[in-house]
């Protein structure tokens, strides 16, 4: 980016507060005009379960309605995130996307055996966010995303701890039969050449029923390059080379799939709303840029093994709306079937264990001579989540009003990833497996149960107070087997099981528990209204996230966090000025953190407390053809006590040990387990994030004309919680995106010319390591004496040309 457009976070901040003229860093203004026929600029949303104006809700929200999401070139979730000022995002490859809710992130490594999401993410009613993050969805024909920050626990649950998104599609529409196409074709520096199309199809069945069909194609293009490279392993003097791998931007990846969609009136009263949707994803490569002495430029890597990640999934679910009296009552469900493949490099781990401790010497096939010990990952995950959920609900014209409900959900993933060594000696091979050095193989079975309810009473015409509470139980199990031959360890693997196999084609079983609660969570809100045009609020509120197993059987379960929030907030329109915004602080309890601990295997413990304060707005202007807006957050986010390397530690982080091995405590032998102290910054997320988005239409003839900019900022953030891994692998630099697009519509044609990261800034999004421990994992005892380090930078510049045609 130009030094003379992009400053650092300071001066950004500076220039977008005078623009915006108010006097706070910035959430929660839905877009204007984004609905088809909203000539008072109104977004109707469904954050409370039913539909409303958007500045009627007292929750924190940024809706992207479905013209909205084309302006802004979004064609998934993460383009999404830097217009959501309150969001932040991890992603480490495609299909491990983790999302955030105003600062409130300890550095998941999203591992399939540990925590749950700490953010919701629904597609119409049917949550999809698995155990490793939701569903990558085309962002095509859907009427809005909704970011609800916050707790949102008494409605959405579990996952919803920090907030919650939902993408919202459009239905079918029983007046008529109408269709439209859109088409690209892109370029990204550095890369190749991309394009996507896609199309949907309304048609009218009857009076009382119609069907929407929606179907897209991408082809992403890539602009990572493998370069040559090669190893040289110390103990045998084996070399290894990538050359059969070396591939200019073999980062690219296919999308495709559809949506079917149907609308049902049984009745005035009864609707039936089916729908089926599924995607298939087939990414190659690798999304990451290496930081080592083997690569100097930027978008560059050596890998010595074919990568690829591909994800498929189905979704079918259904939506029964009706009346009992005048009430509403809505019963919902769904199935979701997702399976991964992913292959991975794992060479750096061999490389830097034998460079470290003579790990080649164990690697020689069953002729006793060495070979190479590099080794890979094949990996398959099936995922099925079962969902259902039946509310009902008073009318709305009540004073006294009520909704309420039950919930339970079932989600299972089977886990099978073989670390592979090839030609290894059959003695080392983990039994039943053709070469694995490591297996893993488990079942994780995740269970939720609720019952939650919200009241709310108009004091008078101008405030209104709200009560909410959720019962919620969870059980939550892991079975199956992790680890090496009993030949190769004596004391993993096959040496720690206790019993003979449960899951079908592991040797034996050496993880087999359940851990479960029950407990509740609670909501109240107090809503004034000063005008029609102007609304205070203020909220506590509560959200969690589910316990769940640590895999190594040594360590305990881990417990459940919980949040509490306490937010002041306020939506108001000013003729065609809109200014919303909310302060707030959430207190985070018993912190689920998850880290590599001993011998590389992710671990989870409950880290103790952190506090976030923060405030979010988000201004907009709309005058003519010209309109204006201006959002994002501030998040002073830190946590409040010493996190320790133990799992029961004292409060200032001391072990007493024994050195000399003789039963007793020696006079000095307190060991240190700090591993951060109170006051350190929270991992990932930014103090502060955000945008601006200017936008001016014009007639053109018969034509509708548009030029529009788009500015965004995510300031500096920490790579770790922990010091020491922090220094290691470095704090995430700030970066800037600049945004154009120039275009025309005449109602039934549109085109249009873009750019986006116009200046093609090399920003990061998250890093990630093999081996960067002496020991690969042993938090006590760290250094940078071995391991590359991979950064996930974000799309390059791409300039594209887009085409659409109505009927």
């Amino acid at each position: 980016m130009s030094p003379s457009l992009i400053g650092g976070s300071g001066r950004f901040a500076a220039a977008l507060l005078a623009t915006t003229a108010i006097a706070v860093a910035m959430p929660a203004l839905a877009q204007e005009g984004d609905e088809a026929g909203d000539s008072d600029d109104v977004i109707v949303v469904t954050a409370q379960k039913r539909e409303q104006n958007q500045q009627d809700v007292p929750v924190a929200i940024t809706a992207l309605g479905n013209k909205k999401l084309a302006e802004l070139q979004v064609k998934e979730l993460q383009d999404a995130v830097k217009y959501l000022p309150s969001v932040t995002l991890q992603k480490t490859n495609e299909g491990t996307t983790q999302i955030y809710f105003r600062g409130l992130a300890s550095g998941e490594n999203a591992n399939h055996s540990t925590s749950q999401p700490t953010v919701g993410v629904y597609l119409d009613e049917m949550p999809i966010t698995t155990i490793q993050g939701p569903l990558d969805i085309q962002a095509y024909d859907l009427a809005r995303v909704e970011a609800l920050a916050g707790p949102q626990g008494t409605l959405y649950g579990a996952s919803s701890m920090a907030g919650t998104i939902k993408l919202v599609t459009n239905a079918p529409d029983m007046s008529g039969n109408y269709g439209g196409a859109d088409f690209e074709l892109n370029t990204v520096a550095h890369g190749a050449i991309g394009g996507i199309a896609q199309g949907f199809y309304n048609a009218k069945i009857s009076d009382d029923a119609a069907m929407r069909l929606v179907g897209w194609y991408r082809h992403d293009a890539g602009y990572i390059d493998n370069i040559l490279g090669s190893r040289t392993y110390k103990t045998s003097g084996i070399t290894d080379t990538n050359a059969a791998l070396v591939e200019d931007n073999y980062n690219d990846a296919d999308i495709y799939g559809a949506r079917l969609a149907l609308g049902i009136d049984l009745d005035d009263n009864w609707t039936l709303r089916p729908t089926v949707m599924g995607q298939v994803q087939k990414a190659n490569g690798n999304g990451q840029q290496e930081r080592s002495s083997a690569v100097t430029k930027k978008l560059q890597m050596v890998q010595y093994n074919p990568e690829r990640n591909d994800d498929k999934w189905l979704q079918a679910a259904l939506t029964i709306e009706g009346k009992i009296g005048d009430w509403d009552l809505v019963a919902t469900g769904g199935q979701l079937w997702r399976e991964t493949h992913r292959d991975n490099d794992y060479s750096d781990y061999s490389y830097f264990y034998d460079a470290l401790y003579d790990y080649g010497a164990y690697f020689y096939d069953d002729n006793g001579d060495y070979i190479s010990p590099n080794q890979y990952i094949e990996a398959v995950g099936k995922y099925r989540r079962s969902f259902g959920e039946l509310r009902i609900s008073s009318p709305q014209e009540n004073r006294l009003r009520f909704i309420g409900g039950v919930f339970a959900q079932r989600q299972k993933h089977n886990i099978l990833e073989d670390y592979i060594v090839d030609d290894e000696t059959d003695y080392f091979v983990v039994p039943g497996t053709e070469s694995d050095i490591w297996l893993t193989h488990q079942k994780r079975v995740d269970r939720d149960y609720a019952a939650f309810g919200e009241l709310s009473y108009d004091i008078t015409d101008q405030f209104t107070i709200t009560g909410g509470a959720r019962l919620y139980n969870y059980k939550n199990s892991l079975v199956g087997f992790f680890g090496f031959s009993g030949n190769f360890s004596s004391g993993t693997g096959v040496a720690a099981c206790f019993g003979p196999a449960i899951v079908k084609g592991t040797p034996c079983t050496n993880i087999d528990k359940v851990t479960s609660d029950t407990d509740a969570i609670y909501k109240v809100n107090a809503t004034y209204k000063i005008t029609d045009d102007a609304m205070v609020y203020a909220t506590w509120s509560q959200g969690f996230r589910p316990g769940g197993i640590n895999r190594r059987g040594t360590l305990p379960p881990y417990r459940p966090d919980k949040l509490d929030n306490y937010e002041i907030g306020w939506k108001t329109q000013f003729g065609p000025l809109r200014f919303n915004g909310a302060i707030y602080q959430e207190d985070w309890n018993d912190i689920q953190l998850s880290f590599l601990g001993a011998n590389g295997l992710s671990e989870v413990r409950n880290a103790g407390i952190a506090r976030v304060r923060g405030v979010e707005a988000e201004i907009g202007y709309r005058e003519g053809g010209f309109s204006l807006t201006a959002s994002g957050s501030y998040n002073d986010a830190k946590i409040t006590r010493d996190f320790c390397a133990i799992a029961v530690p004292s409060f200032d982080c001391t072990v007493d040990v024994d050195l000399d091995g003789s039963g007793a405590i020696d006079d000095g032998s307190e060991f240190n387990a700090l591993l951060s102290p109170a006051g350190t910054r929270l991992p990932v997320t930014p103090k502060f994030k955000g945008n601006l988005v200017a936008r001016y239409t014009f007639p053109l003839g018969d034509w509708d004309a548009h030029v529009q900019g788009a500015f965004a900022h995510v300031g500096k953030r920490r790579s770790d919680l922990r010091t020491l891994e922090n220094a290691i692998k470095g704090m995430f630099p700030s970066f800037n995106t600049v945004d154009a697009s120039i275009g025309a519509e005449n109602g039934t044609f549109r085109v249009e010319l873009f750019a986006t990261n116009l200046f093609d800034s090399n920003g990061i999004l998250d890093a990630s390591v093999q081996c960067v421990e002496t020991t690969c994992g042993d938090p006590g005892n760290v250094s940078n004496t071995g391991g590359v380090f991979y950064n996930y930078p974000i799309r390059p510049r791409t300039v594209g040309l887009k085409f659409g045609v109505d009927f």
